[in-house]
């Protein structure tokens, strides 16, 4: 049984920098692609940024300026690093696992996901 956690979301400033964490149990991460999703109020989720051997993050670069992710495999966690969030940042954060998957933005790629972290940036 795979279980992902997400965890370190809150309410932060704008300008802040904050630091998600996705711990997994049944399945070690070295292995397979995770990625982070974001999900905002009426809209769909949408894709961040994933870590296998390589980073991916999708078909804009835009991403890479303030978002970075890591993988600690002794703790078996996936971070996502933001700096100067904006409010427009503001979603539930989620950490997906794919078991088949080199690189996707699809949701539809990945076969495990956790609960969410919820961000909100104030302005």
């Amino acid at each position: 049984q795979v279980q992902l956690v997400e965890s370190g979301g809150g309410l932060v400033q704008a300008g802040d920098s904050l630091r998600l964490s996705c711990a997994a149990s049944g399945r070690r991460l070295s292995g397979y692609t995770t990625a982070w999703f974001r999900q905002a109020p009426g809209k769909e989720r949408e894709f961040v940024v994933s870590i296998n051997w390589a980073t991916y993050y999708g078909d804009s670069d835009s991403q890479k300026d303030r978002f970075s992710i890591s993988r600690d495999n002794d703790k078996n966690t996936v971070y996502l690093q933001i700096h100067n969030l904006k409010p427009e940042d503001t979603a539930i954060y989620y950490c997906a696992l794919g078991s088949r998957v080199v690189r996707s933005p699809h949701v539809g790629a990945y076969d495990y996901w956790g609960q969410g972290t919820q961000v909100t940036v104030s302005s």
